[in-house]
């Protein structure tokens, strides 16, 4: 067995940024994504969000390409919301995500942070990079800021 040491944080959206993850059953949730990313030999550091997004700090092995692991937890996870646990809404997922690679110095303040979204949404005290799904974030951000500065 190879030695790794790889550590993501991941965070993906419901489709159209609705807010359809209810509290009733957002641990729920958040457990089935742990059990899904165990099973596919990851180490679980932290699961958590809000009711539009989810954040995974994890280490997922070399052997599985991050876009797989991706797909199969969030395959997994809505199949369970509309299937097992028979969600009164078709539960769906966007199909971005975003993904940064962190250091294991940063593990630490990563797994706090996504433990503690719903006080970081609530203070707006999110860090923006820690929440960016897809690489047209920041192109929309650039122009809009290009389109507010004086020529």
């Amino acid at each position: 067995m190879p030695y790794w040491r790889l550590f993501y944080h991941i965070v993906w959206a419901t489709k159209d940024r609705e807010p359809s993850i209810q509290d009733v059953f957002a641990e729920a949730l958040h457990h089935r994504i742990g059990q899904k990313a165990t099973q596919l030999g990851a180490t679980v550091h932290a699961v958590g969000g809000v009711e539009d997004h989810v954040h995974l700090a994890v280490s997922v092995p070399p052997s599985l390409a991050l876009s797989e692991f991706v797909r199969q937890i969030k395959g997994s996870s809505s199949h369970f919301l509309n299937h097992e646990l028979d969600t009164p809404i078709n539960f769906t997922w966007q199909p971005d995500y975003g993904v940064i690679s962190l250091d294991s110095k940063q593990l630490d303040q990563v797994v706090q942070y996504v433990q503690e979204q719903r006080q970081h949404h609530g203070q707006r005290t999110t860090i923006p990079v820690m929440e960016r799904m897809s690489q047209e974030e920041e192109v929309g951000k650039t122009k809009a800021k290009a389109n507010r500065e004086p020529s």
